[in-house]
């Protein structure tokens, strides 16, 4: 009965681990929206203009059409050369991809795919149920081990095997519960790992806590407010990735519960979001 018990725990976590490692591979990376590129027109009069200056402005007039409120470290807005495009907030390009990357957290070889807004959660799942699963094969052969070790099961021949076994699902679980952990203390921060590494820049300036929103309304970023879907790997991730809320909009709301107030994004009708909400969002890495 005890081997049977074993067998559907193993099977329930093995199904979670390949269904998560499968939609961590072939989730496309989100792309920006065709109202972030730029016009045949204008990407012409960009290119054609050889002041500086002038093209920046030319920026900051297009993007005035469009929900981007973060800068480069210079002030500028960000654009992407590459795929003339205005990027997004939150949005970089990965060079290995070739193309931008709606909140882009970084390139994982492990996967062999970009790991964005559109795969995230599944990554996150991909790397709690490896865990769970190392940490299950680990502590069901170690008695096993400690069996062989004691001289109990001298002539069974799988002695080599119950070891390395043991041994790979140790040296995995702890690289792994490292690499978890540290996705963890992103989400509960609401950060990227870009942004983590490269102090976000915003309207008002460099603010690491940009979009920190507490750490409830974090997981819901990535997980959704729908807590039956957090761990199947389906998409529940609130908005489309091309803005997200910040944290001024909390602060502007009550400034004593800026990480308990429900974020509201403050329109008009006929407008976009109000400058005063304008202040935070983040800066485009720039090493792709």
């Amino acid at each position: 009965m005890t081997f049977v018990i074993y067998l559907i725990f193993y099977h329930a976590i093995f199904v979670f681990f390949t269904w998560t490692y499968w939609k961590s591979i072939f989730t496309l990376p989100q792309q920006p929206n065709q109202k972030f590129h730029l016009s045949y027109t204008d990407k012409e009069r960009y290119e054609n203009e050889e002041r500086p200056e002038v093209q920046k402005q030319m920026l900051v007039d297009m993007a005035k059409k469009l929900p981007v409120y973060t800068r480069t470290g210079s002030g500028a807005v960000r654009f992407c050369d590459r795929c003339h495009l205005i990027k997004p907030d939150r949005c970089h390009h990965c060079s290995v991809c070739a193309m931008c990357v709606l909140k882009m957290d970084h390139h994982c070889p492990w996967v062999n795919n970009c790991i964005g807004f559109s795969n995230y959660k599944f990554f996150l799942q991909f790397l709690a149920y490896s865990v769970l699963y190392c940490l299950y094969i680990a502590t069901t052969v170690f008695s096993y081990f400690i069996k062989y070790w004691r001289g109990e099961l001298p002539g069974v021949r799988s002695k080599f095997h119950v070891l390395f076994l043991l041994f790979v699902a140790c040296m995995f679980f702890v690289s792994l519960v490292i690499l978890f952990g540290y996705h963890c203390w992103l989400v509960s921060r609401n950060k990227t790992t870009l942004e983590a590494f490269c102090t976000p820049v915003f309207m008002s300036g460099p603010e690491k806590n940009g979009f920190n929103l507490g750490f409830v309304k974090n997981i819901q970023q990535v997980f959704g407010d729908n807590k039956k879907f957090w761990l199947i790997p389906i998409g529940s991730s609130p908005g489309d990735g091309h803005s997200f809320p910040m944290r001024s909009m909390n602060e502007s709301q009550n400034p004593l519960l800026a990480n308990e107030e429900p974020w509201e994004e403050n329109e008009d009708d006929n407008r976009g979001p109000s400058i005063s909400n304008e202040v935070y969002r983040v800066q485009c890495w720039k090493p792709f």
